[in-house]
């Protein structure tokens, strides 16, 4: 038979697990499902179960997880160099009401719907919260479809960084779909497909609120490749949405720092009240820079207003660029939104470089080249004394420049 625990010991490498004080993670060592589903069931705060390298069958469901603060319940590869590979099934893993754990180091490939589901089990009124994916990579989920890299349904209060999402549902998947999620930070991943139409990078809708989305790498991510907000289904909502209340599908979304290469846009704003999206390089998109769109339009919504886009770079070709590079669909308040600062370039052509926009645009810059170190092998760093050095996601303030939340309305105002 083979050996599913190997001896208990203390954890003191697992990087950043418990808050200073607390005491070390208590290590189990786990080499099959069996031994994986045993160590879980047994599991209490402030345990680390590593999984050994191999690969393991997908369809892994795990209900109330439970860590605390400073003593989180940790799932890891033993060995981060060579990472377990959880494979297949229909889901690769999914978490129910999850609170304080954390996912590290593992590899998630070839579900057929989605590859990483965590949501709060549909009690809405207790969210799944303090979550770390950190270190993961999701790569080849489902085929044409709504198939998500991740999917977070219900979670609080959770960070998502240093993963790689790959080729997840083309024609309607995301990278990352946020349904009713509150207070998360995304940071640092890259996401690469290559569908440029119907597919999202990151999603943030049903009632999504204050996510930070952060010096993230988008590679041919979709046909929006940052999707603030979408269409949900109403009794999808987190929390549910209350009657005589103002509705909206995504709120005080922060969309800084991040490089954006192809796709058919790199951000849209849909359905939204007041999000933020600055500070970011945009490199040659298929169709627009942004879109401001309204898809869900029963009784109460908000038509998508108060949006900012400011400190941007944008580059684009003539032959890949629609409506001035700004889609706005009916049913939006486009007059609402702010322009500011932002640097526009037309490679083929730098006489075209001034874009159409809602609303008149403060001190933006128009046809002068940015002067990118290798933008044919996609680094799209700038060289010394570039004119655009103030712009763009090298030009990202320290994050504490970031404003506090409720400033978003403030400066968002018409």
């Amino acid at each position: 038979m083979v050996k599913r625990f190997m001896a208990l010991s203390l954890l003191g490498g697992i990087g950043g697990a418990c808050a200073p004080g607390s005491p070390p993670l208590v290590q189990i060592r786990v080499q099959d499902v069996p031994g994986l589903r045993q160590a879980v069931a047994q599991a209490q705060p402030g345990t680390a179960i590593l999984l050994a390298p191999g690969t393991y069958p997908g369809g892994l469901y795990f209900e109330s997880l439970k860590g605390e603060a400073g003593r989180p319940l940790v799932i890891a590869g033993a060995d981060p160099q060579d990472p377990p590979v959880i494979q297949g099934g229909t889901e690769g893993l999914h978490l129910v009401e999850p609170a304080y754990v954390e996912l590290r180091h593992l590899v998630i490939t070839g579900a057929a719907v989605n590859g990483l589901n965590i949501d709060d089990g549909g009690s809405y009124d207790t969210p799944a919260h303090h979550l770390v994916l950190r270190d993961l990579r999701v790569t080849d989920i489902g085929a044409q479809g709504n198939h998500d890299g991740i999917k977070l349904s219900g979670v609080d209060d959770f960070r998502v960084e240093g993963c790689t999402i790959e080729r997840w549902g083309t024609g309607g998947g995301s990278a990352i779909d946020m349904v009713g999620c509150h207070r998360g930070v995304i940071e640092g991943n890259l996401f690469r497909h290559n569908d440029t139409a119907g597919s999202t990078g990151v999603q943030a809708k049903g009632g999504t609120r204050q996510v930070v989305v952060r010096r993230n790498r988008f590679e041919n991510a979709g046909g929006r490749a940052v999707n603030i907000g979408g269409s949900t289904g109403l009794a999808y909502f987190r929390p549910p949405l209350q009657a005589g209340e103002e509705h909206y599908e995504a709120k005080e979304i922060w969309v800084e720092g991040n490089t954006f290469l192809g796709g058919g846009a790199a951000v849209a704003f849909v359905g939204v009240d007041g999000s933020v999206v600055r500070f970011n390089t945009i490199f040659c998109p298929q169709r627009w820079a942004l879109r401001i769109l309204q898809e869900t339009r029963e009784a109460g919504f908000v038509p998508c207003r108060r949006g900012v886009f400011t400190d941007n770079l944008v580059v684009f070709r003539s032959d890949q660029w629609f409506e001035g590079g700004v889609n706005i669909g009916p049913h939006t308040a486009p007059e609402t939104f702010r322009f500011a600062r932002n640097f526009w370039y037309c490679l083929d052509d730098p006489a075209k470089s001034r874009p159409t926009l809602p609303t008149p645009e403060e001190a933006g810059i128009y046809g002068q080249d940015p002067r990118f170190r290798d933008a044919e092998r996609g680094d799209l760093r700038l060289q010394p004394g570039s004119p655009a050095e103030q712009v763009g996601a090298e030009a990202l303030p320290p994050v504490g420049a970031t404003p506090e939340w409720p400033r978003i309305e403030e400066t968002s105002k018409p």
